[in-house]
């Protein structure tokens, strides 16, 4: 028997197209060998650092030749806890190959890019930061890690060199920075890293990062300043 259903909506569920923002990871090689090692060497000791979030796999980056294994490809990001919905970009037989894997295509999408300072994670998006921040009020010695997951970060004590502060909004040391200082880590361009000493070994913010093998110059070393990010570039200047 068949029944008609048209011009009646029905009573239990409704459609309608979703807006959401998602992860995008830009796959640049085939080779999941090199993509496992380099994910385990940024997120290996951040366990928290991703919390089932949606994910593209964005192939625009990839070879035409290039021909994924999926399969492969799904067990190794499974371990940092995301979960990839859909692919785009990419050619025929890479789209294929996706789809036959269980991957959606997605060829529009509200994408947050996720951005990082190692050379396999891809940049751009944005990033909605919580106004609550999460307040760190001892030392950080080296090996200690702190992360504001989706907000900012106030450290009211010194982070050490070997220690790491990470956020998803600013970051603010009030006291010498000496070790690692990461913001905007989930790709927003506009955080900024504000401290009132600073000697780092290592700034970043949304992707853009740079290392401190050389002291800084006289004019900056140990001195209040903020970074922030102009274009592709970090700036470091004076907190008025």
């Amino acid at each position: 028997m068949t029944v008609s259903l048209a011009g009646r909506a029905p009573a239990t569920f409704e459609l309608k197209s979703a807006n959401l923002p998602l992860l995008a990871l830009l796959l640049k090689t085939a080779d999941l060998g090199q993509l496992a090692q380099e994910m385990q060497v940024r997120f290996g000791d951040m366990p928290d650092f991703f919390d089932h979030d949606p994910l593209v796999i964005d192939l625009a980056p990839l070879p035409a030749e290039a021909m994924v294994d999926f399969d492969a490809l799904l067990e190794v990001l499974k371990p940092y806890r995301v979960v990839p919905v859909a692919v785009k970009g990419g050619n025929a037989g890479q789209l294929r190959a996706a789809q036959e894997a269980g991957l959606a295509l997605s060829q529009e999408a509200d994408v947050v890019a996720a951005r990082a300072p190692a050379p396999a994670l891809p940049q751009g998006g944005r990033e909605e930061v919580n106004p609550s921040a999460l307040v760190i009020e001892k030392p950080l010695r080296s090996g200690q890690q702190a992360y504001a997951r989706g907000r900012d970060l106030v450290v009211l004590a010194m982070v050490n060199a070997g220690a790491e502060v990470i956020a998803d909004g600013h970051i603010h040391v009030y006291a010498p920075l000496r070790g690692k200082a990461i913001a905007g880590a989930r790709g927003n361009t506009e955080a900024r890293i504000f401290t009132q000493c600073l000697e780092p070994e290592l700034v970043s913010i949304a992707g853009i990062y740079r290392s401190f093998e050389e002291p800084l110059p006289a004019d900056l070393q140990g001195r209040p300043k903020q970074i922030r990010l102009e274009g592709s570039k970090l700036r470091i200047q004076g907190i008025p």
